[in-house]
């Protein structure tokens, strides 16, 4: 079976005003829907979590192998609505319909990765190659989504032992190396995987990659692009009975090269290159409890500890930026006739800290929640959903001596009606909030928070139809996200972090596509408009808050030539913009259309062996992503990075 496109999002609904409606919703709410993504076999559909809406965004294996994937960019390249910025690895940033993930609820395992060392530098650091999908929500999701979700989430699932091992297996390994000709890059990765016993598994894999710096389409260097990474990943499998599973994880990332002082803009004069290193450890422990004669009792329990560090060896000295994030979530599911009732509670405690050549300055904060979400089948086309969520910030800054704490409901409501075997019609209304939490570790030591600091508060309402049958699927929906209050430091302002404004996100996204019997081909478009306190968001003026990348059209072919071979084809194309208001002048972002090619053999011979070849950007295209920071210049000399040129990846793995 072959999934190309696994969803599990959460959504729900109300198009009208913030309601009152909660009081009803409780009583009456209901249900997650199960949304089809597109596959080339239908029976192999997986949905997790809650759904209202279709979605888009989903990674999976499959998709993975395709790819290749390196980096974010790479993954996300055909999830219409996610974006990244920054060129380099190290430097990339993540935006879901235009909102940056500093504003979203980012889980590896259901780790929530939380602290940020440095503004200039991406917060999220993955490797690809032991995912076995991602789950993205766009926009504020249901109760389920955790705190501070208010442009959505993104869940990061890493494999099992069992997902490694072959039928009638109980011990195996992988060998995989992947060439990549643009960075001159050897990535090694090794695997053993396999049963202890009937009950338990086991697995270990190291990843070791060193990238050179890519030259852009133009075939010149982008300096501060190299990176030395290695990638160490563990987790045992346990079923202690027929209805108990435990699994315990450990990953630890590292990562280092020379960068830009700010990494994500481009090399220059005043912003030379410095030697920098970064380091991410995660402790994750998952229980579940799912007893088949029992309808009431579905639980799950995950705790886990995150600790990052960046170090840099800069123009004002040696800087260590740390972050850790302890935290527990526990939930029960509950089939009370045709409701579904998920509730439970969470806990996170984060604390960033920076230690420069003469201070060490902390801030500390935590976030207690509570939460419902019903879902109730009120007929067998009739699907409506609704929730609560409960959160209480605090917050503690050493610096400026001021502290924060700051409670709220939450509440959301949506329905998924089926009018016909094929059509359906959808529509929700989601409510999140977030207190102030740890700032950015760099900014520790010398940026206070305003003594009247509020919290904030988003809204997102979205509404369309879908369609899915043998042959053809599709959907159009349309969206308005607001969050009210946003916390930043405004660029060139005061060194206070406070409350500028509102971010408006609006948009809709258009999709079709048609299944052969070996071919599907998928087309989408997306449109996005983000402003913030009625000013066009960029990712110069808004760092860490928002961009807008207006027009994204993505289209794609799959072919299942024979059991041996698949053939593939990926294109993004981007309309340009002249003319773009920033707070240095109008600025041009020139269009561009990037095409990717990919082929897989598996050997008649011998299934253990796979040779897969990806061809990124086949034509040599010389661009720089609407979602980096604009090129300034000639009037100011910065620029985000020029992406990469033509890359090929070539990839031959053993499996025993």
């Amino acid at each position: 079976m072959i999934i190309i496109n696994e969803v599990a999002v959460s959504k729900n609904i109300n198009p009208l005003s913030r309601p009152t409606v909660l009081s009803v919703a409780l009583l009456t709410a209901l249900a997650a829907q199960s949304a089809v993504a597109e596959q080339v076999i239908l029976d192999t559909v997986q949905v997790t979590g809650n759904t209202i809406t279709p979605e888009l965004n989903g990674v999976d294996a499959v998709q993975i192998e395709k790819l290749q994937p390196t980096d974010l960019e790479d993954l996300f390249s055909q999830s219409p609505e996610v974006t990244i910025g920054g060129g380099p690895d190290f430097a990339q940033k993540l935006y879901i319909r235009g909102i940056e993930d500093q504003l979203l609820n980012i889980t590896i395992d259901g780790a929530q990765q939380a602290t940020r060392q440095f503004h200039h530098a991406g917060r999220i650091s993955i490797e690809p190659e032991l995912l076995k999908r991602v789950e993205v929500n766009a926009g504020a999701g249901n109760a389920l989504s955790g705190p501070g979700a208010l442009g959505g989430s993104v869940k990061f699932i890493t494999k099992d032992p069992e997902d490694m091992l072959k039928p009638g297996q109980n011990f195996g390994g992988l060998v995989k190396g992947l060439f990549s000709s643009n960075t001159d890059n050897f990535k090694t990765n090794t695997s053993l995987f396999g049963r202890l016993t009937d009950d338990w598994s086991a697995m270990v894999s190291y990843t070791q990659s060193d990238v050179e710096n890519y030259e852009d389409g133009n075939g010149d260097e982008q300096f501060g692009t190299n990176s030395d990474q290695d990638y160490l990943f563990a987790k045992v499998v346990g079923q202690l009975t027929d209805s108990q599973t435990v699994r315990l994880s450990y990953e630890k990332r590292e990562d280092e090269g020379d960068r830009s002082q700010r990494p994500q803009w481009a090399v220059a004069d005043f912003n030379p290159l410095y030697p920098v290193e970064t380091e991410r450890e995660t402790v994750t422990f998952n229980y579940e409890l799912n007893p088949i004669d029992n309808p009431y009792l579905d639980a799950e329990f995950t705790l886990y500890n995150t600790e990052t560090e960046l170090f840099q060896d800069g123009r004002f000295g040696p800087y260590y930026g740390t972050g850790t994030t302890i935290g527990f979530d526990l939930r029960n599911t509950s089939l009370l006739g045709i409701h579904k009732v998920t509730y439970g509670v969470d806990y996170r405690e984060d604390e960033t800290e920076a230690e420069g050549t003469t201070s060490s300055y902390q801030d500390e904060s935590e976030v207690k929640g509570v939460y419902i979400q019903d879902d109730i089948h009120l007929t067998d086309a009739l699907l409506l959903s609704a929730g609560l969520r409960y959160d209480d910030y605090e917050l503690d800054n050493e610096f400026g001596g001021t502290s924060y704490n700051d409670n709220e409901v939450s509440q959301n409501i949506g329905i998924n009606y089926h009018f016909t075997d094929n059509w359906s019609a959808f529509a929700s209304y989601a409510e999140a909030f977030k207190g102030p939490l740890a700032q950015d570790a760099f900014k520790l030591d010398f940026w206070t928070l305003s003594p009247d600091l509020k919290p904030e508060d988003a809204q997102n309402v979205e509404y369309g139809f879908a369609y899915e049958s043998l042959t053809w699927f599709g959907s159009a929906k349309a969206y308005e996200s607001e969050i009210d209050d946003v916390i930043a430091d405004p660029a060139g302002g005061p060194r206070v972090f406070e409350n500028i404004g509102d971010l408006e996100s609006d948009g809709f996204i258009l999709e079709l596509g048609h299944r052969w019997d070996n071919l599907m081909a998928r087309f989408s478009y997306h449109y996005n408009d983000a402003e913030v306190d009625g000013m066009e968001a960029n990712a110069y003026d808004h760092n860490g808050i928002a961009n807008t990348v207006r027009d994204t059209f993505i289209a794609s072919l799959d072919y299942q030539f024979d059991p041996q071979w698949r053939l593939g084809w990926n294109a993004r194309f981007v309309k340009g913009r002249d003319n773009v208001e920033t707070s240095l002048g109008e600025v041009d972002q020139p269009g561009f259309g990037v095409h990717d090619f990919y082929a897989q053999w598996v050997p008649a011979a011998n299934e253990d062996i796979r040779i897969a070849l990806t061809v990124r950007n086949v034509f040599d295209k010389d661009y720089r992503a609407h979602a980096s920071v604009p090129d300034f210049r000639p009037a100011f000399e910065v620029r985000g990075f020029n992406e990469p040129g033509r890359d090929v990846r070539l990839s031959a793995s053993w499996q025993f």
